[in-house]
């Protein structure tokens, strides 16, 4: 059962990419990403249940679906006023329930560590300018256009932050 749960969480990182690269192409967080994000935590979710021995510790204890659940509301609610605020896209909004699921309230701290760091390395990468021989590279091309409009693609900071995390989580032997 090991490898199931090892192939849904690596179907889950390329979706976490997609949602990134949209995000940084076009400033969308596709519904259908975070749908599938949905769908495929409930899967590993289930698996880790049938295969637990302790059905009542997998289901409410911090480190199990009770605690996945919880850090994917915390997050999701945080998300919402973001972006009722004004400081966030929906689909950024969005995007903080499967990460707060995939990431575990144990993973809370580090995830919020990761962000942080990526969100000031962002920032200095904006305010430093492009070498001339690479402007001409579409991925310049439209960093320049993250810089003139400042409106930053927060999911890729979020899913950066988030695959460090799940790395540190599930990376644990």
């Amino acid at each position: 059962m090991t490898e199931i749960i090892n192939i849904i969480t690596a179907i889950s990182i390329l979706i976490f990419l997609y949602a990134a690269w949209s995000d940084f192409r076009n400033w969308k967080i596709p519904n259908g990403a975070i749908l599938a994000l949905l769908a495929l935590y409930c899967l590993r979710a289930l698996v880790e249940l049938l295969t637990s021995g302790d059905v009542g510790t997998a289901l409410f204890s911090s480190t199990g679906v009770g605690g996945d659940a919880g850090a994917g509301l915390l997050l999701f609610t945080l998300g919402i006023v973001l972006w009722a605020f004004g400081l966030f896209g929906a689909g950024d909004a969005k995007l903080f329930l499967p990460i707060g699921l995939f990431i575990g309230w144990h993973g809370m701290l580090s995830f919020a560590v990761f962000l942080l760091i990526g969100g000031v390395l962002t920032l200095l990468a904006l305010r430093w300018p492009v070498p001339m021989q690479l402007a001409h590279l579409s991925i310049f091309m439209r960093i320049e256009e993250i810089r003139a409009t400042r409106k930053i693609p927060y999911g890729v900071i979020m899913v950066i932050a988030v695959l460090a995390t799940m790395a540190s989580r599930y990376g644990k032997p």
